[in-house]
């Protein structure tokens, strides 16, 4: 009994795990770059110590939140037709982007001018060049474009080339929010990043595939309660039906 219910209650843990991803995914829709997140659960087994068991008890398997994993799947390019607005055509390739923390990767490339004339992001932090250091523009510059590598330029010429970069192991990548990630890993610069001016990309979170997993998460949740509420109301009744017998002798 005491198992029954400590193994539906571990199944309660990591379906409402996935519940959250799920719900963080469907709240992200809408961020520019968003990668969704997905469970991998696994399971422990518990031998059972002395007795006889019969054939296929030997273990008892709890499930377990194992880990999470993001799909690196490129999302939708939306044009927007600002010359700062910068997306990279294909799955691979990160830009930089310089926080209080460290330099971080990011898909999110709505980017802007700041007061000093520097290029960065939507949080204020700037945008890193192949050699790691910040863009900056000068009064002169009023047209600017982007190339196809990256290469930033306005009327005046070339001011830098954009850096994208590549981490050894995606997999590794620990977000920070909702755009921003920690490599985890090395990275190494892309030589033809495939930068695309005037686009942003969408989030790769497919809504209506979100709701549907939701959904079905939502109806083993309630199952498995209910496992757990009949469980409970199994070992009542049989507490109760001990308590009410009379006293022997």
């Amino acid at each position: 009994m005491e198992n029954i219910t400590t193994v539906v209650l571990s199944r309660l843990v990591v379906q409402s795990r996935a519940l959250e991803l799920t719900a963080a995914n469907i709240a992200n829709a809408a961020t520019p770059g968003f990668r969704a997140e997905r469970s991998l659960f696994s399971e422990w087994l518990a031998r059972e110590p002395g007795g006889a068991e019969p054939p296929g008890e030997s273990a008892i398997a709890f499930p377990l939140d194992g880990t999470t994993w993001r799909d690196t799947a490129a999302g939708t390019l939306r044009h927007t037709g600002n010359p700062l607005d910068l997306a990279i055509s294909n799955s691979l390739g990160w830009f930089t982007v310089q926080t209080a923390r460290g330099p971080r990767l990011t898909r999110a490339g709505q980017f802007l001018l700041d007061a000093s004339g520097t290029v960065v992001d939507a949080l204020g932090d700037p945008l890193l060049d192949a050699n790691g250091k910040p863009l900056r523009t000068s009064p002169a510059d009023t047209r600017l474009s982007v190339t196809a590598d990256g290469t930033l330029a306005s009327e005046t010429g070339p001011i830098g080339r954009i850096g994208v970069v590549q981490p050894d192991d995606e997999s590794k990548l620990i977000a920070e929010g909702g755009t921003l990630f920690n490599a985890g890993t090395p990275t190494n610069p892309l030589a033809d990043p495939q930068i695309v001016e005037g686009a942003v990309e969408d989030s790769n979170v497919r809504p209506i595939e979100e709701l549907t997993r939701m959904m079905q998460q939502m109806r083993e949740f309630q199952l498995t309660t209910q496992m757990i509420q009949a469980e409970s109301d199994r070992a009542n009744g049989a507490i109760d039906r001990i308590l009410s017998r009379p006293p022997v002798g």
